[in-house]
């Protein structure tokens, strides 16, 4: 099976400036914006917003 455009792989950075990032796919027909997800941080040790980067 190919891989889809529809669903394509993107990376999450985090905001709190530690350069720790998360990479994961997401549906582009449901949400064409940036996503913005609130996740662990582990440089950090708490939960932080987590911004898609191109």
């Amino acid at each position: 099976m190919a891989r889809s455009e529809l669903r394509p792989v993107i990376t999450l950075r985090s905001t709190a400036g530690t350069g720790f990032s998360y990479v994961t796919r997401k549906n582009r027909r449901t949400n064409p914006d940036r996503i913005v997800l609130r996740k662990f941080d582990p440089m950090v040790g708490r939960h932080v917003e987590f911004r898609e980067t191109r």
